[in-house]
């Protein structure tokens, strides 16, 4: 049985930071790339960042580069997301997603998550 759990999202001043946590169950992370994806109301969920098990290598869209690190520990089997600067643009859910070894390029992800929300806003 395979879980995605996130925690951490919660109303935020624009320039705050918020970390959000991916908790897995039922799956081993060295195995799986875990992603973050958002969904604001009315527009499509788009990817944030993917964590590569391979050898950590990391992926950002280009809105969130220099602002959101994406880190596993696990340890924990957790896979967080900080968040840093953070704009009322980014508002929105907040989900973390597993693919089998690979990052795909589409929202083809194995196991996802139930979402946390993220509000920006002052």
């Amino acid at each position: 049985q395979v879980k995605l759990v996130e925690s951490g999202g919660g109303l935020v001043q624009p320039g705050g930071s918020l970390r959000l946590s991916c908790t897995t169950i039922g799956i081993t992370p060295d195995y799986y790339a875990i992603g973050w994806f958002r969904q604001a109301p009315g527009k499509e969920r788009e990817g944030v960042s993917c964590l590569s098990p391979a050898d950590g290598s990391t992926r950002y869209t280009d809105s969130v580069k220099g602002r959101f690190t994406i880190s596993r520990d696990n340890a924990k089997n957790t896979v967080s997301l900080q968040m840093n600067s953070l704009k009322p643009e980014d508002t929105a859910i907040y989900y973390c997603a597993a693919a089998a070894y690979v990052c795909p390029d589409s929202l083809e992800y194995d196991h996802w998550g139930q979402g946390t929300q993220v509000t920006v806003s002052s």
